[in-house]
């Protein structure tokens, strides 16, 4: 036993010693904590920030990658522009071709038409007198049948339409060929005037299909001059602390002139936060 307390003893005061130095360390930083907590917290919050924040390889790393996907997306959007303007032109060319058939089919119906009053006139004069005989119907139904025949071939009235004639569906082949010419002409002006109704539905079709093509390749065209615009630099974290750092100052020193700024304040102007 006495060998043992011989031993330790000797130990004690030195333990003892620094137990007590780092109890005084403690005591020190504790009371430091207290008395000064913004320096402490800004160191901490420092080095956290410094941590936290990407190396200059990493940045580099991804300015490139976002270069590249930017760079990607901008030749695609400049390839449906491109298809775009290439379907706008052709949705133009069609709604012109419309167009044009519109007025070709009004210009066609308005002939028709004026064909029909003069025949209208015509018929109201008293008609010649011919011998009711079974040669005069056969020559006046040769007639009809050649005459809607030529009709058909011209595309102004439909096969539907030259059966219905050559049938004798509603037809008298023993008219007078006066009577029977103006009924056709009436028939081949209604036919005209459906087609034009059909064109011009066709051309509104057309032009609203334009309109919309063009709205798109335009918009194609505004988002591909965007995309190959530069990027804007992206604002490093370090300028967001200077900037708030020298507003806060600035602050300060215009404040300072009525007051006096405690240390503590000071401090925590200096400390952007996070």
């Amino acid at each position: 036993m006495l060998t043992v307390f011989s031993i330790v003893l000797p130990d004690v005061p030195q333990a003892a010693g620094i137990w007590l130095a780092l109890l005084t360390v403690a005591v020190i930083v504790v009371a430091a904590l207290i008395v000064r907590p913004d320096r402490f917290r800004s160191v901490v919050s420092d080095r956290i920030s410094e941590a936290a924040m990407p190396s200059s390889l990493e940045l580099a790393e991804e300015a490139r990658e976002v270069a590249r996907e930017r760079a990607r997306y901008a030749q695609e959007v400049e390839v449906a522009a491109t298809r775009a303007a290439a379907t706008a032109e052709r949705r133009r060319a069609e709604w012109l071709a419309a167009q044009e058939e519109v007025e070709e089919v009004w210009r066609a119906y308005e002939a028709a038409e004026e064909d029909v009053r003069r025949l209208a006139a015509a018929a109201t004069l008293p008609l010649p007198r011919t011998a009711r005989t079974p040669a005069e119907y056969a020559d006046r139904e040769r007639w009809l049948h050649r005459a809607a025949l030529d009709a058909q071939w011209r595309k102004e009235i439909t096969v539907e339409q030259l059966s219905d004639i050559l049938g004798h569906l509603g037809w008298d082949p023993r008219r007078h060929p006066v009577e029977q010419e103006l009924l056709l002409r009436r028939l081949i002006r209604d036919n005209l005037r459906a087609r034009q109704r059909a064109a011009r539905e066709r051309e509104q079709a057309a032009w609203q299909a334009a309109e919309l093509a063009a709205a798109a390749a335009r918009s194609l065209r505004d988002e591909a001059y965007v995309a190959t615009c530069p990027a804007p630099e992206p604002q490093s974290p370090l300028s967001i602390v200077d900037f708030a750092a020298a507003e806060a100052t600035g602050d300060l020193s215009a404040t300072g002139r009525h007051a006096e700024i405690p240390s503590v304040a000071r401090g925590r102007a200096a400390v952007p936060a996070y």
